[in-house]
Parts: C-alpha cells; sequence; structure tokens
C-alpha cells in the first residue's frame, strides 16, 4: 500500500509540529497552527517526495526481476496511459450512433461547420438536420449571419473534427470524444501529482471513465465537454507551476552544515520565482475556457486566487514574516499579467473570423452595427469591428441573465449532487426486430441517451465533498482546498441564476473534482500511514467495492448512455427516481 501512503498525508503548506504535549498535538486536528518548521523538513515541505511504487505485485505475477523494475519505474506514464486506452476505447466505440442529431447537436454541430467555413454563424433551414444526414454533408452553406448566444472557440474545435472527417455525427463528435478521453489522461496525471501517488491518481482517472455524465459529454458535440477540458487543463497547468515555484523557492535557501535546508525570513520574503511560463500556459488554458462559454470567466477568478494563496504557502514553509506582502509585490502582478489579460487577448483573438468578415451586412451578425445603429457616441475613436463586437456581447449577456423560457429538462442546482434531473439527449421506441430492438421483446423497446452520472460515483461525492471541507478547514490539507475551488468555481456560481432556464449537464465542468475529492476519500479509507495491518484490510476492502459498485453501476446504466435498445420494462427497472423520466 505505498502508493497510498501520502494520500491522508498532513498539511503540506505548513511546516511539521515539533515535540510538544499531545494535548497541543491533537489541536491540529482543528485547524491550529502548528510552529515552525524544523530545518531538516523545510525541502520535503515544500517539495514532497512521491509515494515509492513496489514492484513485489509483478514479482508475484511471475513477471522477470528486471522487467518488473522497468515496469515499476514508468508506472507513472503506464498507468495513466492503460486508463486512458480503456476510457478511449469506450467513448469512440460506436461513436457515431445514434446517427441522429441529438440535443443541442442541433445548434453547435451546424455553427461548427458554418465558422470554420465562413467564419461566423448562419441561418439554417428548418429541415437542415434531415438534409445533412441525407446527404452525407453535402449541402450548400447559408450565408444569412446568425445569431448565436456562445463565443466561438468550442465550436472550432467541433469544426476541427467535422474538416477531418465529415459533417456527420461521427465528424462533429470526434473532437469531445477525444477531448473526454484525454481529459481521463489529464486527470490521471494531476491527481498522481497532487497526491504524489500513482494509485490514487489512476483511481480519480478511471473513476471519470467510468461516470455516465461524462462519458455522455464526450459522445455529444456540446460545449461543455470542451470547456471542462480546458478548465482542468488550466488546473494541471497551475499544479505544475506550484511543483515548479516551490522546487525553486527550496533551492534558493540556504543549506546548514550537514547540507539540510533551512529555513530563511529574508529569502522567502524577497525571492522572485520567475516568469513561470507554467502560469502562463493556464492563462492560455483560461482564456480557451472563456472563448468556449462564459461561466469560463468565474473559474478564471477562482484560480487566480488559488495560484496566490499557494504562493503564500510556499512563502511560510520557507520561512517568510510576512508572506502575504511577499506575494502581493512579488506574485500578484506576474499572476495578473500570465492570466486576465492572456484570457482576454485569446478569447479576442477567438472571434477573428467574425472580425475578418465583411461589415457590409454581409458578414457575422453585427458585425456592421458600428457603420449602422451604432454612429456617433463617445466611443468612436475605437475601431468599428471593436465597438460592434461590444455591442454584440451586450446583447449575448442581455439574452442570459434574462433566459427563463420553462424546458422539460431544465433542473435546479440543488438537485444537481443527487441527480435529481438529467437530460435525455435522445429517445425512440423501436418496434420489436428494428434498429436493435429484439425481436422476441414482446413489446416495443426503449432506445435513449440519457445525462446522467453515474448514481453511485455521485451519491458517493456527496460524502466525498463532506470529507474534503472538512479536511481543508480543520486540517489545512492545501489538496482539500484545491478540489473543493474546482468544485466551487463550477457550480456555486449557478446559484445566483436559479429562476434562468439551466440544466443538470453543466455539471460536466467540476466532475473531474468530484472524481479527485472520491479518490481522497477511498485513500483514506485504505488507511493513513502507520495503520495497522486490519486496519489496512478493512479499509482497502471496503475501497474496493465501494470501487467494483461504482464500475457495475456504469455497466447497468450503459444502454441509456449509449441509445443501446433495451425493452422497455428493462428501461423502466433503471429509471431509479421519478424525476429521471
Amino acid at each position: 500500500m505505498t502508493s497510498t501512503a501520502s494520500s491522508t498525508d498532513t498539511r503540506q503548506d505548513q511546516a511539521p509540529h515539533d515535540q510538544r504535549p499531545s494535548w497541543l498535538q491533537r489541536l491540529r486536528r482543528f485547524g491550529y497552527p502548528a510552529g515552525p518548521a524544523t530545518a531538516g523538513e523545510v525541502r520535503d515541505r515544500l517539495v514532497p517526495p512521491y509515494a515509492e511504487p513496489s514492484p513485489r505485485l509483478w514479482l508475484v505475477l511471475g513477471v522477470p526481476p528486471a522487467l518488473a523494475e522497468r515496469i515499476t519505474r514508468w508506472s507513472g506514464w503506464l498507468g495513466p496511459l492503460l486508463v486512458t486506452l480503456m476510457a478511449g476505447a469506450m467513448r469512440f466505440w460506436n461513436l457515431g450512433g445514434p446517427k441522429a442529431v441529438i440535443f443541442d447537436e442541433t445548434y453547435y454541430a451546424k455553427d461548427a461547420w458554418a465558422l470554420v467555413h465562413r467564419g461566423f454563424e448562419v441561418n439554417w433551414d428548418k429541415n437542415a438536420n434531415d438534409l445533412v444526414l441525407q446527404s452525407g454533408g453535402h449541402l450548400t452553406i447559408p450565408t444569412d449571419a446568425a445569431y448565436v448566444v456562445h463565443p466561438p472557440v468550442g465550436k472550432y474545435v467541433i469544426g476541427l473534427g467535422e474538416l477531418i472527417f465529415g459533417f456527420d455525427p461521427f465528424g462533429w463528435r470526434f473532437m469531445t470524444a477525444l477531448l473526454g478521453t484525454l481529459s481521463v489522461l489529464l486527470l490521471c496525471r494531476i491527481g498522481r501529482r497532487i497526491f504524489r501517488s500513482t494509485f490514487l491518481g489512476c483511481l480519480a482517472g478511471a473513476l471519470m471513465a467510468v461516470d455516465g455524465l461524462h462519458f455522455v459529454m464526450s459522445r455529444t458535440s456540446l460545449l461543455d465537454g470542451v470547456l471542462m477540458f480546458f478548465v482542468l487543463a488550466a488546473f494541471g497547468c497551475l499544479v505544475v507551476d506550484r511543483d515548479r515555484s516551490r522546487a525553486r523557492l527550496a533551492a534558493a535557501l540556504p543549506a546548514d552544515a550537514d547540507g539540510r535546508i533551512r529555513p530563511d525570513a529574508h529569502t522567502a520574503d524577497t525571492f522572485r520565482l520567475g516568469w513561470r511560463p507554467w502560469r502562463w500556459a493556464a492563462g492560455l488554458m483560461l482564456g480557451l475556457a472563456f472563448g468556449t462559454k462564459w461561466n469560463g470567466l468565474y473559474i478564471l477568478a477562482a484560480f487566480c486566487v488559488l495560484a496566490l494563496l499557494w504562493d503564500v504557502g510556499a512563502r511560510k514553509v520557507a520561512g517568510a514574516r510576512h508572506p502575504y506582502a511577499a506575494v502581493l509585490k512579488y506574485d500578484t502582478g506576474i499572476t495578473f499579467l500570465a492570466t486576465v489579460p492572456v484570457a482576454i487577448a485569446v478569447y479576442l483573438a477567438s472571434w477573428t473570423g467574425w472580425i475578418l468578415s465583411p461589415a457590409d451586412g454581409s458578414g457575422g451578425y453585427f458585425r456592421n452595427w458600428a457603420a449602422t445603429d451604432g454612429k456617433g457616441g463617445h466611443w468612436t475613436f475605437l475601431p468599428d469591428w471593436l465597438r460592434s463586437l461590444w455591442h454584440y456581447e451586450h446583447e449575448v449577456y442581455e439574452f442570459h441573465v434574462g433566459l427563463s423560457s420553462p424546458h422539460t429538462y431544465q433542473s435546479n442546482p440543488w438537485s444537481w449532487l443527487v441527480l435529481g434531473r438529467p437530460v435525455s439527449y435522445f429517445y425512440e421506441s423501436p418496434s420489436p426486430g428494428a434498429d436493435g430492438c429484439p425481436a422476441d421483446a414482446g413489446q416495443k423497446c426503449a432506445r435513449e441517451v440519457l445525462a446522467l452520472g453515474t448514481p453511485l460515483l455521485w451519491w458517493a461525492a456527496c460524502f466525498a465533498i463532506l470529507y474534503v471541507l472538512w479536511r481543508w478547514l480543520f486540517r489545512r490539507d492545501w489538496r482539500a482546498g484545491a478540489i473543493a475551488c474546482g468544485i466551487a468555481a463550477g457550480y456555486l456560481p449557478w446559484f445566483m441564476y436559479q429562476e434562468r432556464t439551466i440544466f443538470f449537464f453543466y455539471a460536466i465542468v467540476f466532475v473531474p473534482f468530484l472524481c479527485l475529492a472520491v479518490a481522497m476519500l477511498i485513500g483514506a479509507l485504505v488507511g493513513p500511514p502507520g495503520s495497522t495491518d486490519t486496519r489496512r484490510v478493512i479499509g482497502a476492502t471496503g475501497a474496493g467495492v465501494l470501487v467494483l459498485l461504482i464500475a457495475w453501476n456504469f455497466i447497468y446504466f450503459w444502454p441509456l448512455y449509449t441509445g443501446t435498445a433495451i425493452p422497455i420494462d428493462n428501461w423502466r427497472s433503471r429509471m431509479w427516481l421519478d424525476t429521471w423520466v
């Protein structure tokens, strides 16, 4: 169990306590400071070592020692790649089915095709969906500009798959399936880095691989899956930046005669961490997220605050007397430059096709506004394209805040974590012997694609969130705080728009962080370092049973995730809650 040894490690942003009476030590569980760092432990607090995997399992399986050693050494990549291979095989299997335009693919698949050919969205005929499917995508693109309410990045991503594989269901779902698969790899590596455990990292990725919502969103050309990928990539960049910057800070600290790194107030208060390329990469990813859907702005703000708090923690461990002042002076400026201006620049660049379209009324929607209705005023010194784009964005904002048209599958965010109201993307009732319905079914079948999270995973995540919050508030565990930040940034903003028409599938943005939370809880179930063998056996058994039940639950709902025809009674048996119908 060496791979899980760091899963419940003590706080990494505070120094370990010195020898004190036990009642003082027990106060740590309630969040009281633990005292100054000792000399020999500062580097390990700044840059914790990874748990060393053991080759014992491979030796027991009869693998030659040299090969077992090599497999163990490369397990940090082999494990995540195997999990990713499994996730990719599931997501690309029969990706073109159902051969239909399902749910909001009716908007984004066609908008993507217009964007990559014309540079702006257009109005399609009412029967365009049928024409696309019947003609194999060979139809003339209209020229009349359409009013759309989401930025272009996600649609360009979908359009890339269409350019490569054609204007058909496989083509417009290819990129979301690819990004969904790659997001599993990202989560494995991110989990490994924050937990310092390959096992827990791969577990987090495997949990997301068998989450029904993530699976369905990876096989549907909607924007939210693309948004999730960019948000997770940004988080991963910030985690790498955290490790790299703390390693630089540790290298700058003085060493004593025995070579041990010592905390130093002057160094910790004045050291400059440089330009930090991974933080700029995070800014790029956040800009792409913002350019996919506007709720990326909330995540941008939350991640900036998180990154600065990580810097405060690093300087505290290094011995800074005034860590907040040091971060304000040396880190805040570069963090702002690497994120906010970069995100805005990426967002503006994503509108290049619209900007370069004609301003004579034949280009993108509102492209000619500055030259017509927008004449005069105090901002005429700005370029016409910028004033027209600003007007367009203002109109979109008014649309979003006022959207209250009722929808059959809308839901309140209070119900999301318990899967109160999933979204049906596709439903048919084939007769026996047709569209996969068994000939001996005796009655019509149900064929549905339901955006429903794997129930046991999500319900376990409710308890995992409580554990993460406890771990963050009372143990000052930075990993728990990071996971809680990711969940809060993707979830809490929707509570401000409870009167709006919103849907459960928006929750895909924080699914990776739910999986990290469950993985952290499972690591705690297995047992902290120093646990007795009995405690480990009981904990590992309980954790294993939970993981197997989650995997079984995903398999059980597989027909509802893939549009597989099943007898209507079998479909009814899977409607665990009345609100799922």
